[in-house]
């Protein structure tokens, strides 16, 4: 039997709950997609962007290439479908994680010395070094500038605790004591 006509099993390859999130870990079951005013902004801009600009001119490229006769062989056609797929499975993905986005304002706390969602936490490890990240949510922390998501191990220890504590991190290395040295928050605007 010719595999086109074979019907994939539920959960496979046309299972699209985690669209357009590579390596991006699913929230908890019944938690919330919290999510800074900047981070909300820059999803909905590069989910307008998509829309916009980018799937009408793909829309455009694959529509002269399938022109041009046998698609079968025809490159621009099969890439421009292909890419065409990607961009409308990112937009259903930013979609969805826009519709439950819960946008938390980190400058409400501003002078606060308790860990809260969009704090930025000094903690010293055991061995002397300092580390300071930023708990934002789990589409926009970028562990490269410093940040991490409010459901990684790091964060959970630190939410609701307080300048001077110390908390227990589970780490694959087993648990790790951190002190909280500095909490801070942005500067409410205008």
């Amino acid at each position: 039997m010719n595999k086109a006509f074979t019907r994939e099993p539920e959960g496979d390859a046309g299972d699209d709950d985690d669209d357009g999130a590579p390596g991006l870990p699913p929230l908890p079951p019944g938690t919330r997609n919290y999510i800074t005013p900047a981070g909300y902004r820059a999803l909905r801009e590069e989910l307008m962007a998509l829309l916009d600009t980018e799937r009408p001119k793909m829309v455009e490229v694959v529509s002269w290439a399938a022109s041009n006769g046998d698609r079968s062989e025809n490159g621009d056609y099969l890439y421009g479908k292909k890419r065409l797929r990607e961009i409308d499975r990112r937009i259903r993905f930013l979609t969805r994680r826009l519709d439950i986005a819960e946008v938390a304002d980190p400058s409400l706390h501003h002078g606060s010395d308790q860990v809260f969602f969009g704090a930025t936490v000094t903690v010293a490890r055991a061995d002397g070094r300092e580390q300071t990240l930023t708990i934002k949510g789990v589409d926009e922390s970028d562990s490269l500038q410093g940040e991490v998501s409010w459901v990684a191990p790091i964060a959970r220890a630190l939410l609701k605790s307080r300048q001077g504590d110390e908390v227990v991190v589970a780490t694959p290395a087993g648990p790790e004591r951190l002190e909280v040295l500095a909490v801070t928050y942005p500067t409410p605007g205008p």
